[in-house]
């Protein structure tokens, strides 16, 4: 088959939608065009041809993530899909070089996507590097610990979603900088997180909001919706469905997941994705009635390893040099030798010395925000260790608190 590389146009977006609808089984609903269309950044869009037949697409899009230490840019994949008719012959792997060549001359070092399936992306280097937790959580089993944080000064304000934008952007803006993972939303992706058409409800009704303030201004948001049922009996039987909640301090948090447990006519509140150390963990007084579960959620590929370790900070003092496995971009494979104390970090090629550890380039991706451990990997014999104590010093430095969480799907 013969493949032709390049940027989609304008022209081409019904094409786009059409491989995005066969390869993932969907249909997009008019309005969620519109929104994508806004999102997508045609310039760094990609489609591949075979003569005029466009069999597989992706895109990239830009904004800053924030990783330890503070923001960078980042490319975010997204939109990745081949034609059923085309699978197994090599479009998916000729998208992907393509793509990571592109990200590279663009001068980001590091990619990030949501993965459709676990298996797809290990073998174009990007690495699991965040989990989240989903909830079904009943209401009724809810209280809280004795000394979960209040504050008379906060005040709970229902608000109207579309007319409390302004609130809920300076809330997440403050909150981005705390967790690796969280990046910053252009409007068009607050359009996107707002969009209350009826397609979005999914027979929940509209989304609701609350806001908690002080004299000083906003220090928290939730946004949710609830669909309303009955039991036989006419007792509530009502299902709250989160969609988002952010708190500033510990006390407006608490606040904010009361207001959500406390809804009437709620029996259960489901959560389809937290951080995996979401404090409110540590919150209820029965922990087990969160009934979580847990999937991967972030993955991470190193385009450039020496300018994204250098990007990012450190939390103990390292010295090691790490010899890198990457086939796919070989620019990436050898030894580097990483030095880093918590105030910087210094990343050079040391092919002429042996190195103290080696790992895949995709390990170390999934390490990169700081919530992966390399001891589980090296136990499976995936990295491997020269020097006694390597991995451990290089795991300890690279580990970061909070766990990494992106929070929305991009």
């Amino acid at each position: 088959m013969s493949l032709s590389l390049r940027p989609l146009t304008e022209n081409d977006f019904p094409a786009w939608i059409g491989v995005d609808e066969e390869a993932f089984g969907n249909a997009v609903p008019p309005h969620r065009l519109e929104l994508f269309k806004d999102l997508a950044e045609f310039d760094r869009s990609l489609g591949a041809f075979e003569g005029d037949l466009l069999v597989g697409a992706t895109c990239v899009c830009s904004f800053t993530m924030t990783v330890p230490g503070g923001p960078i840019p980042v490319a975010g994949v997204t939109s990745v899909g081949v034609l059923p008719s085309h699978r197994r012959r090599g479009v998916l792997s000729s998208l992907m070089a393509r793509q990571l060549n592109d990200v590279r001359e663009r001068g980001e070092s590091v990619a990030a996507l949501y993965a459709s399936e676990a298996a797809i992306y290990g073998r174009f280097g990007y690495g699991r590097a965040a989990d989240n937790l989903f909830f079904d959580l009943p209401t009724h089993s809810a209280a809280f610990v004795g000394h979960a944080p209040t504050d008379p000064s906060l005040r709970l304000r229902v608000v109207t979603p579309a007319e409390s934008r302004n609130a809920f952007e300076k809330i997440f803006e403050a909150a981005l900088d705390g967790r690796p993972g969280l990046y910053a939303r252009t409007p068009a992706r607050w359009n996107s997180v707002l969009s209350d058409h009826e397609a979005d409800q999914g027979g929940a009704g509209p989304l609701r909001a609350v806001v908690v303030e002080d004299d000083e201004g906003p220090r928290g948001y939730a946004l949710f919706r609830i669909k309303l049922s009955f039991t036989a009996h006419d007792l509530p039987d009502g299902e709250l469905r989160l969609k988002e909640l952010f708190g500033l301090d510990p006390a407006a948090y608490a606040l904010l997941w009361r207001h959500v447990l406390d809804r009437d006519l709620v029996s259960r509140v489901k959560v389809a994705q937290r951080p995996v150390d979401d404090p409110l963990i540590h919150l209820l007084a029965e922990p087990r009635q969160l009934n979580a579960g847990w999937l991967d959620e972030l993955w991470i590929r190193l385009v450039d390893v020496e300018r994204a370790l250098t990007s990012r900070r450190y939390s103990a003092p390292v010295d090691v040099v790490v010899e890198v496995e990457d086939a796919f971009c070989p620019w990436n494979a050898g030894r580097w030798r990483l030095t880093a104390d918590t105030s910087g970090a210094r990343c050079v090629r040391a092919d002429d010395v042996e190195a103290d550890l080696t790992l895949p380039v995709s390990v170390l991706g999934a390490a990169y925000l700081g919530g992966r451990q390399l001891a589980a990997p090296q136990a499976a014999g995936v990295v491997r260790e020269a020097r006694a104590g390597a991995v451990r010093q290089l795991s300890t430095a690279m580990s970061w608190d909070p766990a990494p969480w992106a929070g929305l799907v991009f």
